[in-house]
């Protein structure tokens, strides 16, 4: 991270500054596509993008990649991270970067602390429920561990409307992500002892957990199973399709960031689609070609909105300049020292 980034997110004091840097390295290692479409914000947001990416990051490999610990184990060990946000919030300093990173991200965007109250609440289920029966049931679980992601971003992306005008499509597209997701890692859920597609969705075509699990055992096919997995990725299409009008009311030096991660998750579906719905027994990836025509000319949209922006001049397309309330979002409480969180 460039020591622009760094004092665009008012990150001056040395521990706050290498708790980001740490932040983008997680997300340019674990989060391909969603570090690529990072790389199109300006400077003065992509180091809170970096920030929320890796405090999720932090909870999910305490939830998932902790080895052989136990859930209770694995509690534990999520009840402590919770505890050093607590404290982030209050002011005082943390040994967690990802924490110390996110919160001075959530006090600088004025991002509401609820959205994070509810991410570790769905992060704590996941050490306890394994299966969801219905969509509705997947749909409030989700709203916690994806609606929220939106939501913190609203503040970061700006809006050209009043937020909460935004933030439904911003949930939306959280969700539409997460459900991608679910159905990209089928195989690697089940590994884990989780189902995520819902029990209803799945017995519409005669698939049960126990169905699945025998076809990642044996690396067995079954029709069923395929037609269960295309059910999904209808529904996740439909998802998609609810969030997009969302896109058009960011900032214009957003948008084109949204709209390229908009495009290569979406991708994914087609990629599975494409290949037989394999994702019971491998997982489906964009592939880095595709990837960079999709990136190229988000770029190159991204610069000519900054062009506008930096005038004051429309964007390039129509769209509009800097609006106050985008503005005030991203310079939070200018001249207050900033909390390390996250």
């Amino acid at each position: 991270m460039t020591n622009r980034e760094m004092d665009a997110a008012e990150a001056y004091d040395p521990a706050l500054r290498a708790a980001y840097a740490e932040c983008r390295r997680l997300n340019a290692r674990h989060g391909r596509t969603y570090f690529l479409a990072t790389r199109l914000l300006p400077l003065d947001r992509r180091s809170a993008v970096h920030a929320l990416y890796g405090f999720a990051r932090r909870a999910d490999d305490i939830v998932d990649e902790n080895g052989s610990a136990s859930a209770e184990e694995r509690a534990a060990a999520l009840d402590v991270l919770e505890a050093e946000w607590r404290r982030a919030l209050r002011g005082q300093a943390v040994a967690d970067p990802t924490v110390t990173a996110a919160a001075h991200t959530r006090e600088r965007l004025d991002i509401p602390a609820r959205h994070f109250d509810d991410f570790l609440a769905s992060m704590r289920s996941d050490l306890f429920v394994r299966e969801y029966a219905t969509y509705a049931d997947l749909r409030a679980y989700m709203h916690g561990s994806a609606a929220v992601i939106g939501l913190q971003m609203v503040p970061v992306l700006g809006t050209v409307v009043p937020r909460e005008e935004a933030e439904p499509y911003a949930a939306a597209l959280g969700i539409a992500f997460q459900l991608t997701n679910f159905l990209r890692d089928v195989g690697e859920d089940l590994d884990r002892g989780r189902v995520y597609l819902p029990a209803d969705l799945l017995a519409a075509s005669g698939v049960d957990g126990e169905l699945l699990r025998w076809s990642r055992r044996t690396g067995s096919h079954d029709r069923r199973i395929t037609e269960a997995l295309r059910a999904a990725a209808s529904l996740t299409r439909g998802v998609y399709r609810d969030a997009e009008p969302g896109i058009d009311l960011l900032e214009p030096v957003s948008a084109p960031c949204v709209r390229a991660a908009f495009v290569l998750y979406r991708d994914i579906l087609a990629v599975i689609e494409k290949e037989g719905y394999p994702v019971v027994h491998r997982r489906a990836v964009v592939g880095a070609r595709r990837r960079a025509s999709i990136a190229l000319p988000g770029l190159a949209r991204a610069w000519a909105a900054r062009a506008g922006w930096r005038t004051g001049a429309p964007a390039a397309g129509g769209g509009p300049g800097r609006t106050a309330s985008g503005a005030r979002s991203l310079r939070g409480r200018e001249g207050t020292s900033a909390r390390e969180r996250t």
